[in-house]
């Protein structure tokens, strides 16, 4: 049930929400304009230019979505599967998610395209990171699912439903984290342009620090790869 979510799933998923706002912050104020978080807009692109014939862009798009499909893939490979359980190797994808962004810096500072290609794979460990529980969808790096379900839930609640409190709660604390992100990338990307990345790679390291130290504390081991 979603009741029995550990508390710091909520902390978990509003941190990484905020972390995955201010990258795709970044992405779409930077000299591209590209959102970086999420593929839905970049696969219409690829759609379209297709037809209008604009084979460089259609290449920077499908890079950006083979980085996020690549990042995505990572996470699979060393979770095994989609659950959320403590024990799992969070703390090295988090790690791994960290280094890509620092990686972004360099080319975004020179305005080369391929930073966004690491941005993209980030966001892709990301969202594989913790993807369900008990039932719950839980995605971090777009809010579209989120707010989908927050209707659906209300939707169900005025036909007499019982509101799932719980679940309704963990999905507005998303929402909240992803645009409190992007609010914060609008204040820091003016001052520090690319150099921004490093404080969602503090964040993802700070994260992995914690998951191992609270790891150790209840004397859980690491599941294999």
């Amino acid at each position: 049930m979603i009741s029995k979510l550990p508390k710091w799933v909520e902390y978990g998923a509003f941190i990484l929400a905020l972390t995955a706002g201010f990258v795709n912050g970044i992405g779409l104020l930077g000299f591209e304009h590209q959102a970086i978080s999420h593929l839905s807009g970049t696969a219409t692109l690829i759609g379209t230019d297709i037809i209008n014939g604009h084979p460089v862009k259609l290449v920077h798009l499908l890079c950006i979505l083979v980085g996020f499909f690549g990042g995505a893939l990572l996470s699979g490979l060393i979770l095994k599967d989609s659950t959320l359980a403590l024990g799992r190797r969070y703390d090295f994808l988090l790690l791994v998610e960290a280094a890509l962004l620092l990686g972004a810096i360099y080319p975004m500072s020179q305005n080369a395209v391929y930073g966004l290609y690491f941005a993209a794979a980030a966001c892709g460990i990301q969202n594989g990171l913790v993807t369900s529980y008990s039932g719950a969808i839980v995605r971090t790096t777009h809010i579209t699912g989120i707010i989908t379900d927050l209707g659906l839930m209300f939707g169900a609640s005025l036909r007499g439903q019982p509101l799932n409190q719980r679940k309704m709660v963990l999905f507005i604390v998303i929402a909240i984290g992803f645009i409190l992100g992007g609010t914060a990338s609008a204040i820091v990307f003016p001052v520090l342009g690319a150099f921004s990345f490093a404080a969602p790679a503090v964040v993802c390291v700070s994260l992995a620090i914690v998951y191992r130290l609270h790891m150790r504390q209840a004397h859980i081991r690491l599941r294999d790869i």
